[in-house]
């Protein structure tokens, strides 16, 4: 069969998008992979140097944590390579094992690493207390500092944090000033370089100081020590060696790699996917493929490797978006450390020791210890920061998890209790406040006995746990004062309550039985043969006592805030949906929340002229509701007969302009509502027009700047929305998306924001 028609040539899919990619790859990761492999190469020959280990162990731990961790990890931005928190561990391990040992430690940590992200235990790492975290980044930072310090004089660093201290004053008295010059010549441009304009920012300040440091090195005539790097790259790779000594030790120097490492990967995770919201890190795959860049690392003598924030800040904030950007940066460090290892011998010891000491003080970081005193956390933080620093770093980890964990467990337990006369000394109130367990037996049983013998008591309880033990205690001394007249009250606010203590195993309380008696219906109680009498009784036990102070200082105060004019619904509890308690609205409810124009009922006349003129409310709201039976009927045109039918009368308007199509029924149909609640909405909008032309409500916004506003309560989402006169929206903003959505999904329709 012919055609007249010539056949569409086809085209692979891949094939159709290759140019595209690489447009991309071009235009975003390229420009960021550069940028990211100028902030890379100089931490890495300093963390190589200040670990003591080859200086091109640090140039083969950023190709593989480029190349490798860039396209086996869970994130797409992230960039990994040596970092300086397991500057501390690498040194102890170069010390303790020697060199090629340290590469088999980094390959049995990658391999912790990578069974950490099979066994999917990924966000489990990011429970440990952050000011634990914090501190250990503090106390690592410190000891790079100190150590440093020695290099920056022109002498060498020591083996502890005590000896780095105790051999300063002597390091001082025969300070070299080629090399304490070139450090400060370092320190300086990083410093200054944050106050520079954005346009020269965009070079790295590290590249520029180092290569400032070494040009002046060279020129100026004076001697300094400079890096040493033996051979080319590919000549530094060698293969590991099985340590000798201890193998307990070079366990834990394994976990202490793969824990630090892990921890580090998953906050700078964390940070990445805050400062790209359209960006998500698998933290399971990340932990696989950092583990795998450990194991290859190792394998070919390099550093150990984490994801490190800094470099993937960089690395985001310069636009890259796929994994292109981290491999190639890996490439760039190859290329450089292969064609141009001669330039790496130019470079000052004490110009990368100044770069070292600036990232160990910004590793302490003020904020983070601002944040600890603040949630009461400073004394963890302080000996995690000094355990790390004197001792080691595993141990100073270990001190702050079981102090934090201390921590926890008294704030868990902690029970406030007090004892305190109250009405003349006639009435004792005993407050019991937080977790009450037999720990807490002391306590109590101390301020029961202040308690006099011939008075009566209020038990307050806020309590979320009670166990046997408290309970035990204080019901018997309930019941012994109970039984010599005396007489006993209590007031149970919190979700553990007396009367289910011994029902069975201790449990913590439920949030949601506490706010189902506070504001659920009378049905859910299971009483309805005299609910009236068993709300009052509830009243009285549950929260009468936390009424009773603030209605004493109203007695004699009959003001309000707001005038608020809602349907008879029972549904619609004023108080609840404005957040709102005794003395601020002066509350009006009728069939419909209608005024009646011409003031034609004296009822709303007379609370409008009251509230307005003696009260002086300061704003006047009316509200109606969704599922109103009023409009319901008015919209349906049903008749009701006397009584309601004459009532409904003063709703009539309201339909008729709805009918005609207000521009609140249309905002209402477009958020999902159906027709009688889009006419509760404009009988809102209405009954706000009523008001605005009210006398009394016109001359209190003239005179007093009195504020009118109208609202909606949908029962399906228990959302307040905002009515004005045109149209609708979230209280205080237009209605968003995302609130356009849920309205649309409890009704089961399409709905599109106005």
């Amino acid at each position: 069969m012919s055609t007249d028609t010539d056949p569409v040539p086809r085209t692979s899919p891949l094939r159709a998008s290759l140019p595209v990619s690489l447009a991309a790859v071009g235009r975003h990761d390229l420009p960021a992979s550069v940028v990211v492999f100028l902030v890379a190469l100089p931490l890495s020959l300093g963390i190589a140097v200040a670990s003591g280990a080859p200086v091109a162990a640090g140039l083969i731990a950023a190709v593989v944590g480029g190349v490798v961790a860039g396209l086996l990890g869970g994130s797409a931005v992230q960039v990994s390579g040596p970092t300086a928190s397991l500057t501390v561990v690498v040194a102890e391990s170069v010390h303790q094992f020697g060199w090629a040992a340290t590469c088999f430690i980094t390959i049995g940590a990658g391999l912790l690493q990578i069974l950490f992200g099979l066994s999917r235990v990924a966000r489990g790492a990011l429970a440990i207390a952050p000011v634990v975290v914090h501190a250990m980044l503090a106390g690592i930072g410190v000891i790079i500092a100190l150590q440093q310090v020695h290099i920056l004089l022109g002498g060498n660093s020591l083996s502890s944090s005590f000896a780095s201290l105790t051999q300063l004053p002597h390091q001082l008295m025969s300070v070299h000033r080629g090399d304490l010059f070139v450090g400060l010549v370092v320190i300086v441009i990083l410093i200054s370089w944050k106050f520079l304009p954005r346009s020269i920012r965009v070079v790295p300040g590290p590249l520029v100081a180092v290569v400032v440091a070494t040009i002046l090195s060279l020129i100026l005539p004076t001697h300094v020590e400079r890096v040493v790097l033996n051979g080319s790259l590919l000549d530094s790779i060698g293969l590991p060696a099985i340590p000798s000594g201890s193998w307990f030790a070079v366990a834990m120097a394994m976990v202490t790699v793969a824990l630090i490492a892990s921890v580090e990967s998953l906050l700078s995770a964390v940070a990445v996917d805050k400062s790209r919201p359209d960006h998500r890190t698998n933290f399971d795959r990340e932990l696989i493929g950092q583990g795998s860049a450990n194991v290859v690392s190792g394998l070919l003598g390099g550093l150990p490797i984490a994801a490190v924030i800094v470099r993937s800040i960089t690395n985001a904030h310069a636009g890259a978006r796929t994994r292109a950007a981290t491999v190639l940066h890996g490439v760039w460090i190859l290329l450089f450390a292969v064609a141009l290892a001669g330039l790496v011998q130019q470079i000052p010891k004490a110009a990368l020791a100044g770069l070292l000491i600036l990232i160990g003080v910004q590793l302490v970081k003020l904020a983070h210890i601002r944040l600890a005193r603040r949630n009461g956390d400073l004394f963890v933080y302080v000996a995690t920061v000094l355990g790390v620093v004197f001792l080691n770093l595993l141990q100073g980890m270990v001190i702050g998890l079981v102090l934090a964990f201390g921590l926890l467990l008294w704030r868990v337990v902690r029970v406030s209790i007090h004892a305190e006369p109250v009405a003349d000394a006639r009435r004792w109130l005993i407050t019991i406040d937080g977790t009450c367990t037999f720990l807490a037996l002391p306590k109590l049983t101390a301020e029961l006995a202040k308690v006099p013998a011939d008075v009566d008591v209020t038990i307050e309880m806020t309590v979320d746990f009670l166990d046997h033990a408290s309970y035990e205690l204080i019901a018997d001394w309930a019941g012994l004062r109970e039984a010599a007249g005396g007489t006993v009250d209590f007031v149970e606010i919190g979700s553990a309550r007396m009367a289910t203590a011994v029902a069975g195993p201790p449990e913590r309380g439920r949030s949601r039985q506490v706010i189902d008696e506070v504001i659920g219906p009378w049905r859910r109680t299971g009483n309805r043969a005299d609910p009236i009498a068993a709300g009052i009784a509830a009243y009285h036990r549950g929260h009468a006592h936390l009424m009773r102070p603030h209605l004493h200082g109203l007695r004699n105060r009959p003001d309000a805030d707001t005038f608020f004019l809602t349907c008879a619904d029972a549904r619609i509890v004023p108080n609840v949906i404005t957040n709102s308690g005794p003395g601020d609205l002066f509350t009006v409810r009728n069939v419909g929340n209608l005024v009646p124009s011409g003031g034609s009922d004296v009822s709303v006349e007379a609370a409008l002229v009251y509230a307005l003129e003696k009260l002086d409310v300061r704003a006047v709201v009316v509200c109606g509701h969704s599922g109103c039976g009023a409009m319901d009927a008015l919209h349906r045109e049903v008749h009701t007969g006397p009584g309601l039918g004459d009532w409904l009368a003063y709703a009539r308007p309201s339909l008729d302009r709805f009918r005609l199509g207000h521009p609140v029924a249309g905002a209402a149909a477009s958020a999902g509502f159906g027709p009688v609640d889009q006419l509760g909405m404009v009988n809102v909008a209405l009954q706000l027009e009523r008001l605005h032309a009210h006398p009394v409500v016109r001359r209190g916004i003239e005179e007093r700047g009195v504020a009118v506003s109208g609202l909606f309560f949908d029962l399906a989402t228990a959302r307040v929305i905002e009515v004005t006169m045109g149209g609708i929206a979230e209280f205080d903003d237009e209605l968003t998306v995302e609130a356009f959505d849920e309205l649309a999904d409890v009704r089961g329709i399409a709905a599109e924001p106005v």
